[in-house]
């Protein structure tokens, strides 16, 4: 199975928090998946913790890199973001997406995420889901010791709301 391929900076185990989530489910695909994760339109039809979405000047599809959108989650204000990796899945190959998001501010409020996703068919006939974050920062270092984990929670609910509607 394939990984997330992490810029040195944002190495899980070398920042403030880093969650991991993955599901496999069958009789689905990755290229049934793909154009519900990066379609910003369809977030919110599918995940509660998001709001307040701006996209890429481009259009909703985040399918550029360099491509910036904003948006809210987990009671921030809308970050700023910036498209690192978007890469559609292909037979053999994984659909990777990735981005960095941040929010200025002073060394109790400035924040800075690495958000990557891989999306992949497998021999056995379902689709792996994977998405994985880390983050810098003293809100960051506040949830990661937050109980229950809201970003492990929150995640696995995107995770599987992108399941359920790329069912449909």
């Amino acid at each position: 199975m394939s990984s997330i391929i992490w810029p040195k900076q944002y190495l899980p185990g070398t920042t403030d928090n880093f969650v991991s989530n993955e599901i496999f489910v069958t009789n689905l695909t990755a290229a049934q998946v793909w154009p519900n994760l990066v379609d910003m339109a369809c977030w919110e039809s599918y995940y509660d913790n998001v709001s307040q979405i701006t996209p890429p000047a481009s259009g909703t599809t985040l399918s550029t890199k360099g491509d910036r959108f904003s948006f809210s989650t987990f009671g921030f204000p809308p970050l700023n973001a910036e498209v690192w990796e978007s890469v559609a899945p292909a037979p053999g190959s994984p659909g990777r997406l990735a981005w960095r998001a941040w929010q200025d501010g002073d060394a109790e409020t400035a924040l800075e995420v690495y958000h990557a996703w891989l999306v992949e068919d497998t021999e056995w006939g379902a689709v792996r889901i994977l998405t994985q974050e880390t983050q810098i920062g003293k809100p960051a270092a506040q949830l990661a010791t937050t109980r229950p984990n809201p970003m492990l929670l929150g995640h696995q609910d995107w995770l599987n709301g992108l399941a359920r509607i790329s069912k449909q």
